[in-house]
């Protein structure tokens, strides 16, 4: 493998280099991370969504009810479902976090990350087994060895970066305590595999004990950080870290890169839009013994009796689509991810996630009646808990105001109302149409239906509803919107992509 010879020192933290430079590292073997991490984030976002497909394709027979058994074997899956996808989205923030350490890479590098791609799309697998064998050791131990592989060959990065100071971040690259750095970095890469070392234990005689330590693995950040905090009120304040060992800390509370959020999150609702239409395909097709037998050879009829299924696929269509666009104009407003928001953020993709499976409920209504109640409680469940995270996370960063968002929405900002209007719509439809099954449940069916073609409706009318209630209250109560500080107008007209009818900033 060629090897770089010299740093260069023009890099950033982030490692980009003008462009000048940018032949000399090719000359020198080293090569910009930026496609790589491309890729992977493509391929993670994938892995993680197709860990919904065993969920979406649980056999039912027609001569089956939806009684507590069948819900008892959904409800299995799906917590084992986003037990896995959240484990999936601590190996992607921990590689966001390897690569803000290791600037530049070259081929052995390159090859090392296809190595741990390679581990990583073997998951779906294990989880498949997982599911079908929930008691069964084998399927948990195969899962467990993927993240140990997985750990390994990233501490093999570590290892391999810090063997060649010029691939690392500047920053540490300079720093004088680059050895206990890697220690540090080590450690923490290590925690999550060692976890899953006990687990892969526990599962050859108590499987349950497997499942809770897998599931502390995704929350190991917020233990590790509680017990640092009850070892300080017990103990005191231990001795300060060495500067710059703490910089990287693969701590999920902290920020990760905005760009490498929204590309993750993108992945994640373009491969669930994806998904949708595979079962069309798949099982929409009419076979051309059966429209000659059936449909006395007219095509067109044999589609017409797999209408049902269309319209549930559209309907699913519509969700996906708006739930991304409510995501993407929250994060146009967004200047920065901050903690909390990161894990909202992906409560609310492990239920995007979960949308197939939403569709394979909708589209056996014609099929099998008498199921339909439970099926849009579970669907109604399903688009609340994904469209509930964004609310929260919009709330979480109303919270934080001028660190986290851009001055028109915040309290008292010209888009506030409208954005706290489009986020709050999939929760509130949702709710409401669960709450009517309760009390109609004959029309469940058409309730749900109704609330799918009423929700996009109301997106395209959203703006000028929110603009006559708020012409409304200050008619009757004389509300208004405060104006906006010198400061908040300038930071209000740098601000790209406000949407349409964004109030113009006041002059200072």
């Amino acid at each position: 493998m060629s090897r770089p010879q010299t740093p260069d020192p023009a890099l950033d933290a982030q490692g980009d280099s003008p462009t000048g430079s940018r032949d000399e590292d090719t000359a020198d073997g080293t090569q910009h991370s930026h496609r790589m991490l491309n890729f992977s984030d493509a391929l993670l976002s994938i892995i993680a969504t197709v860990m919904i497909l065993p969920v979406t394709h649980t056999e039912i027979s027609p001569e089956q009810q939806f009684d507590r058994s069948i819900q008892k074997l959904l409800a299995t899956r799906i917590a084992v479902y986003l037990m896995t996808f959240l484990i999936v989205t601590v190996a992607w923030a921990a590689h966001t976090r390897l690569f803000q350490v290791v600037a530049k890479i070259d081929d052995t590098l390159a090859l090392l990350n296809l190595a741990c791609m390679m581990t990583i799309t073997f998951l779906p697998f294990t989880f498949s087994l997982m599911v079908t064998f929930p008691e069964v050791p084998l399927g948990i131990l195969l899962f467990c060895v993927c993240v140990i592989a997985i750990g390994a060959v990233q501490a093999l990065i570590v290892l391999y970066a810090f063997r060649f100071p010029h691939l690392l971040s500047p920053q540490i690259a300079r720093s004088a305590h680059r050895a206990l750095c890697r220690r540090h970095i080590l450690r923490i890469v290590l925690r999550g595999p060692a976890l899953c070392f006990a687990a892969a234990g526990f599962s050859l005689f108590f499987y349950p004990a497997s499942y809770l330590l897998m599931a502390t693995v995704v929350f190991l950040p917020y233990v590790s950080k509680a017990a640092s905090w009850c070892r300080g009120r017990l103990m005191g304040p231990g001795e300060p870290p060495v500067p710059g060992v703490e910089v990287f800390t693969f701590d999920l509370q902290e920020p990760l890169s905005k760009e490498r959020v929204e590309a993750f999150s993108d992945g994640v609702y373009a491969i669930v839009a994806t998904l949708l239409i595979l079962d069309i395909c798949e099982n929409n097709v009419p076979d051309p013994k059966d429209v000659a037998e059936r449909f006395q050879g007219s095509l067109l009829a044999a589609l017409r009796a797999s209408g049902p299924r269309f319209l549930a696929y559209f309907g699913s269509f519509a969700t996906v689509g708006l739930l991304w666009f409510a995501h993407h104009s929250l994060f146009l407003h967004v200047r920065k991810a901050t903690q909390a928001m990161g894990l909202l953020n992906t409560l609310s993709l492990a239920f995007v996630g979960g949308l197939p499976l939403a569709y394979q409920q909708t589209s056996a209504f014609a099929r099998r009646p008498r199921d339909e109640l439970e099926r849009v409680r579970v669907s109604c469940a399903i688009i609340f808990f994904a469209s509930v995270f964004q609310l929260a996370m919009w709330t979480t960063a109303l919270l934080h105001g001028a660190d986290a968002l851009r001055p028109s929405v915040r309290f008292g900002g010209g888009e506030h109302a409208f954005m706290l209007a489009k986020l709050a719509l999939y929760p509130c439809a949702s709710l409401l149409a669960f709450a009517c099954t309760c009390f109609l449940s004959g029309f469940s069916a058409a309730i749900f239906h109704a609330t799918q073609i009423a929700v996009p409706s109301a997106f395209l009318l959203l703006r000028l509803l929110v603009r006559l209630a708020l012409g409304l209250l200050r008619t009757l109560r004389g509300v208004s919107w405060p104006a906006p500080s010198a400061g908040d107008a300038q930071d209000a007209a740098r601000a790209p992509l406000l949407p349409a009818g964004a109030p113009a900033p006041a002059s200072a």
